[in-house]
């Protein structure tokens, strides 16, 4: 446990006992950082309870507490309770703690907890679009957060390899002529098969009989035709090959890949469909389709029947999932979906569907808006996208010329390996930073702006951190207190402090966004250091102050990791 752990736990316990003594224990307790306050507690919640107004409130109760431990002082302001931590503690336990954990500062111990995050889970009928990019960066940074806050992290990706959109790609694939559609120029499989894709759609709205073939394929498919099902996962494994590489490109690597047709082979979707058969919420259509109704459980109107067969017995994608999650609670003690906005009465109807079959966990969503074009949504069935793969490409390129422009001393394969670090830290630190279910309408200079609130700034902050250490030679660690004097010092040290709280936030409370904010501001108080104070020219503060500037390369690297981004030494 860190100091500032430690002293948001005394404050904790100095409120509540203050509490006690005015006869009102019982009351939610929310600290807030605050420029004011290393921690304030806000007063106005209390004021219905307490009938008093929030400013007396907060002073009765300073009246109680006085300062001990880690609180050096406390005052009532404007209806808040500030207070402050020792400086002494707090600047020694940071440089300490940094120095000697290293990668690990800000982790947690092990709390033997397994997390099942499932992320991405695009649906593999064509390349992944901006539009969908923001799945896998978020999913991706929130594992990495809760791996940082000692959970026991497994990431996974639901291939969708049942639906109707799956068979109509494996129709197209093995029937559409391959001189009758013009595939991507990108030498990719992803890329090449969604042309057939579209061409497939094509056909079956102008032509009936291919509509049968389909519609007969998916049958098919569904009442377990094992010919059918190898041949539409095969094309499904194509696909995602592809997709795995645009993955692997913004360093995002899955731990497990599901497919849902298993659920249909090994029996576990019928299972399923006899449990809901026999719950008295169960229900039948007039054309024999199989229905849980779900008022009782919050949902109204026209969405209370949740349809879990249709009328020829086959299931549907919701019965398949319910198997999937009732699969994933045997391997995980707690899972988490991370979900466009869309699905938001999707997954309440799941949950109360698990809930109706007896399961004991339910699965807790993280949604998040998507990212639209200024001129409107993207649609890979129409081809109005803009690819992430594109997005890829333009970013790398962007850098390069940003390179070359800064540096003439260094290689092509040296600016190129710099650039894609660069251009792929500028996408996942613009899509992380706005919160998940802020609508994102995508514009490129936004997205590969490299001056700024942007990763490639803390990027930069870094490796002008590992300039300095590498210029400077041999220094010996220092974390006396009294050795930092300037204000610029104590600003910076006091940022670094704060690291630990921010990755319990990102993950625990599962609020990623928070992980960039907090990096330009490590990175922004550095360069006002870096700017305000001499380190290398500095005499009897130059030991202090190199100190300074590793612990402050550490924490980049570790936020920068934490957001899935590269940690270049130069650039």
């Amino acid at each position: 446990m860190d100091s500032r752990q430690r002293f948001e736990q005394e404050v904790d316990s100095a409120i509540k006992n203050a509490l006690k003594k005015i006869g009102s224990s019982q009351l939610k307790i929310i600290k807030e950082v605050s420029e004011m306050a290393d921690l304030a507690v806000p007063c106005f919640s209390f004021s219905k309870e307490l009938k008093a107004d929030p400013k007396s409130i907060a002073e009765k109760l300073v009246a109680h507490i006085k300062p001990s431990g880690l609180i050096s002082s406390v005052k009532a302001v404007n209806g808040y309770i500030n207070f402050m931590m020792d400086e002494n503690a707090l600047f020694k336990e940071t440089l300490e703690g940094i120095i000697s954990e290293g990668e690990a500062y800000g982790s947690m111990p092990s709390n033997g907890i397994k997390v099942n995050v499932e992320h991405t889970s695009t649906n593999p009928t064509g390349p992944i679009h901006v539009g969908r990019a923001r799945n896998p960066i978020i999913g991706d940074t929130l594992a990495r957060s809760l791996k940082r806050c000692g959970y026991d992290v497994q990431t996974e990706y639901y291939v969708n390899d049942v639906g109707k959109q799956v068979v109509i790609l494996s129709w197209g694939v093995s029937n559409v002529p391959k001189g009758s559609v013009t595939e991507e120029e990108r030498d990719k499989t992803d890329h090449k098969l969604v042309a057939y894709y579209r061409e497939a759609n094509k056909l079956m709205e102008e032509n009936d009989d291919v509509k049968e073939q389909i519609a007969e394929m998916l049958r098919k498919f569904e009442a377990g035709d094992s010919k059918i099902i190898s041949g539409v996962r095969r094309t499904a494994e194509a696909m995602l090959n592809g997709l795995k590489e645009t993955l692997s490109d913004i360093n995002v690597e899955m731990d497990r890949y599901t497919w849902e047709s298993d659920f249909i082979l090994d029996g576990s979707a019928k299972d399923v469909v006899n449990k809901l058969k026999g719950s008295k919420y169960s229900g039948q259509t007039e054309d024999g389709a199989w229905y849980i109704d779900l008022k009782d459980f919050g949902i109204q109107g026209k969405n209370t029947k949740f349809t879990f067969t249709r009328s020829d017995g086959t299931t549907l994608y919701t019965t398949r999932d319910l198997a999937y999650h009732l699969d994933k609670f045997k391997r995980a003690d707690k899972a988490i979906d991370v979900l466009g906005e869309d699905q938001k009465l999707g997954s309440k109807q799941l949950c109360s569907a698990l809930e109706i079959m007896g399961s004991k966990k339910i699965p807790e969503a993280m949604f998040y808006s998507f990212v639209s074009l200024p001129e409107g949504k993207m649609s890979t069935r129409k081809g109005v996208v803009v690819y992430l793969d594109d997005l890829i490409d333009e970013a790398v390129s962007r850098a390069m010329n940003e390179i070359r422009s800064r540096r003439s001393d260094l290689s092509k394969e040296e600016m190129a390996a710099i650039a894609r670090k660069v251009g792929i830290g500028a996408i996942r630190y613009n899509i992380v930073r706005v919160h998940p279910e802020k609508q994102l309408v995508f514009k490129w200079d936004e997205a590969l702006n490299f001056d700024g609130n942007s990763g490639p700034y803390i990027q930069y902050v870094h490796a002008r951190a590992c300039s300095m250490l590498k210029k400077a030679g041999e220094y010996a660690h220092c974390t006396d207190p009294a050795m930092f004097t300037d204000e610029y010092e104590k600003a910076l040290i006091k940022v670094l402090s704060k690291f630990g709280r921010v990755i319990r936030e990102a993950g625990e409370e599962k609020r990623v966004h928070i992980l960039p904010a907090y990096g330009h501001e490590v990175a922004s108080a550095f360069n006002q250091f870096y700017a305000m104070v001499p380190v290398l020219a500095s005499d009897e503060n130059r030991d202090p102050r190199l100190t300074l500037v590793e612990c402050t390369r550490t924490v980049l690297r570790n936020v920068l990791e934490t957001l899935g981004i590269d940690c270049p030494e130069e650039m």
